[in-house]
């Protein structure tokens, strides 16, 4: 669903018009995060190049880095992604169908992607508790706290389910 201004259901109810501005917010906050990232970790691939080849150095945390920071990068701009239309959507079948039908089987792909997300954002809020309280590290040669590496998991999964309501509630404007 990509977005729109307004819907039928936010015009007769504010709270639900507000609820969707709040989200369309926080999802283009997080796409600024989530570039913030995604620089951090060419910056890291920058520096690694530049340490190794130009000064003859090995290198530690560079890599593990970038993996963090990229993937983070990915989650934390997914809500963002799904606000603007954005995601991969194979829609053959519905386009087919059309009228009712088309409905039906874009609210039922849209609630399986909603309770896929919150069990992902469930289970990575699971994973990132557990690793604060057992205080995990990667086990690499850097061996930094795992947690902070999880947090943008969890926090995408979440931005992205609480998104995927949004979309919901706005309804489809075609």
């Amino acid at each position: 669903m990509a977005m729109a201004n307004t819907s039928p259901l936010a015009r007769r109810l504010p709270l639900v018009g507000g609820y969707i501005r709040l989200m369309d917010g926080v999802s283009r906050g997080a796409a600024y995060v989530a570039c913030a990232l995604f620089l951090a970790g060419v910056g890291a691939i920058c520096h690694m190049v530049f340490v190794r080849y130009a000064l003859g150095m090995s290198t530690s945390w560079q890599t593990e880095f970038t993996i963090f920071s990229v993937t983070g990068a990915m989650l934390m701009g997914s809500a963002y992604v799904l606000m603007t239309g954005g995601h991969v959507a194979i829609t053959l079948l519905p386009d087919l169908v059309g009228g009712l039908g088309r409905k039906l089987m874009l609210l039922l792909g849209s609630l399986v992607g909603l309770v896929f997300c919150a069990a992902l954002a469930y289970g990575s809020w699971v994973y990132v508790a557990e690793a604060w309280h057992g205080q995990w590290t990667t086990g690499t040669v850097w061996n930094p706290p795992l947690w902070p590496a999880l947090l943008p998991v969890a926090l995408g999964a979440t931005l992205l389910t609480l998104q995927y309501v949004a979309e919901l509630l706005r309804g489809e404007e075609n």
